[in-house]
């Protein structure tokens, strides 16, 4: 019953949503961070959707890879909670793993299991970043989903884009573009 109701909901929510193309080739995220392409992705814009961009390639039930461009100190990286569930606040202090603490949160929020695998120094936006991988169990289905990451902060804004999917299958299908992607950005300074 459980299930058919999540599957109601998201049905309800796709009517709400819009869905835009994003072709290849460079692409202004934000105001200051630009994106190369390699093949198109689909950018969902649901209502009340929070500071990231969300774009897939198989869905969003599916898979995500969430694009954040300039998230400022103070700022949730999630859209404003209801019923009194706690918010997880960007810092520009923050060090990475506080930074991935924020992502653990918020993904687990709804009783998800999540267990980071990896953390490490990255290139990312032109500049000294982070990247990390994790594992999320997501509670509503008992999926095991693959994650990764990569972050930067540059003027005490925060940048990121971060990937999930099914790790069957699918994380292994986008695992190279996100990381063609991630690549390619670029922070202007």
């Amino acid at each position: 019953m459980r299930k058919l109701l999540v599957v109601l909901a998201l049905v309800a929510l796709s009517g709400c949503a819009t869905v835009n193309k994003m072709e290849s080739g460079n692409q202004n995220i934000g105001e200051r961070m630009t994106l190369t392409l390699e093949g198109a992705w689909n950018h969902v814009a649901l209502p009340g959707q929070g500071p990231a961009q969300s774009w897939t390639m198989e869905g969003l039930p599916v898979d995500v890879l969430l694009i954040y461009s300039g998230l400022k100190d103070g700022e949730a990286i999630h859209r404003p909670s209801a019923g009194g569930q706690k918010s997880f606040n960007f810092r520009a202090s923050m060090q990475p793993d506080e930074i991935v603490g924020l992502f653990e949160g918020f993904l687990a929020l709804d009783g998800s299991q999540f267990q980071l695998t990896k953390l490490e120094p990255a290139t990312f936006g032109g500049g000294k970043g982070f990247h990390f991988e994790y594992s999320l169990m997501r509670k509503v289905d008992g999926v095991t989903l693959s994650g990764m990451g990569y972050a930067t902060v540059s003027k005490g804004e925060l940048f990121a884009l971060v990937y999930q999917a099914p790790r069957l299958t699918f994380f292994s299908r986008h695992k190279d573009r996100v990381e063609q992607i991630a690549r390619s950005a670029r922070v202007k300074a």
